[in-house]
């Protein structure tokens, strides 16, 4: 059976361009076929490769997506990945590149993995969702990290009313809402005050944006549950953004629902390693306390207190 794998490239900066050659060439000398988005295949300039449109097509029959860029790149390479259960397997080539798996110094490591299919699949957790205008369906959209409700005008609060398996919980004026999943954890629900949920716990995040209310606080719901936000009739309209990327009006008076989407998005590991440890990377974050820059005092300890404090360096 003939290989072939997807590569989607942020193609607006040269260097990556070029590394999109060197990807094309290492995968075809390996036997591999190398499909290229027809807008993308112009810029990077080789010769030989097939081109497909970027609609549910694009990754049909192919055994991973590599995609080179930054976050950004690889939401829209989700498009294109998830409608075939295709991995998607990152190169960060962005600021943070939550998403991605590797880095640009280990471009050929990554092929070589690829080549060899030396890599595991993890499957994410995806939201759909869908807008309602007095019962009608209006718009349905889907998304890997958040989807949000956001008021439409800068001056102007949207009042919403939340509910959570069709029982109302609260109603306050916010900026927006957004529903999360643990993948988007760390991305617009973390900026906006939401927890980190480690990706293999299946739940969904609910994160107030700036809302005027005493009870406003993130919450953390069962996979399984039903999100309803219903915007003020004879309030101000909103607008539901889909993981940044694809927009639906909600109305004055909408309602709008998160659930559980099917199916989930698959993201290819070639490192696999703690999820501690990848935060720890992408966010820079301190991992040495006090302790570990200043030693006990040596002398006699009361005989009793060995063992007594656990260490709260790391």
């Amino acid at each position: 059976m003939n290989r072939c794998a997807l590569l989607v490239t942020h193609t607006g900066r040269r260097d990556i361009v070029e590394m999109a050659r060197h990807v094309v060439h290492g995968l075809s000398d390996a036997g591999i076929e190398v499909r290229l988005l027809a807008s993308e295949a112009r810029d990077i300039g080789v010769e030989g490769v097939r081109t497909v449109q970027p609609d549910e097509s694009a990754a049909r029959g192919a055994e991973i997506a590599l995609v080179l860029g930054g976050d950004g790149t690889f939401l829209r390479a989700a498009e294109l990945a998830r409608p075939a259960g295709a991995p998607l397997l990152g190169v960060n080539l962005g600021r943070v590149g939550f998403l991605a798996e590797t880095e640009p110094d280990a471009l050929d490591d990554t092929v070589r993995h690829i080549v060899r299919r030396q890599y595991t699949v993890e499957h994410r957790l995806t939201l759909d969702v869908s807008v309602m205008v007095d019962g009608t369906v209006t718009g349905r959209s889907w998304a890997l990290n958040e989807a949000s409700v956001e008021k439409s005008s800068r001056e102007k609060m949207v009042e919403v009313t939340l509910a959570v398996d069709g029982r109302p919980l609260t109603a306050f004026g916010c900026d927006g809402v957004l529903c999360a999943t643990p993948t988007g954890s760390t991305a617009y629900a973390f900026s906006s005050g939401g927890p980190i949920v480690w990706p293999a716990v299946e739940a969904l995040l609910v994160v107030p944006i700036s809302a005027h209310a005493l009870f406003a606080k993130p919450l953390v719901t069962a996979p399984s549950s039903v999100i309803g936000l219903q915007v003020k009739p004879g309030g101000y309209d909103a607008l539901l953004f889909c993981d940044g990327r694809r927009t639906i009006p909600v109305p004055a008076g909408a309602r709008v629902e998160f659930r559980r989407g099917a199916p989930d998005v698959h993201i290819a590991r070639i490192h696999p390693r703690p999820f501690s440890d990848r935060l720890v990377a992408k966010f820079q974050l301190p991992v040495q306390g006090f302790r570990d820059h200043n030693p006990p005092p040596s002398g006699p300890t009361r005989p009793d207190a060995a063992g007594s404090e656990p260490e709260r360096g790391a």
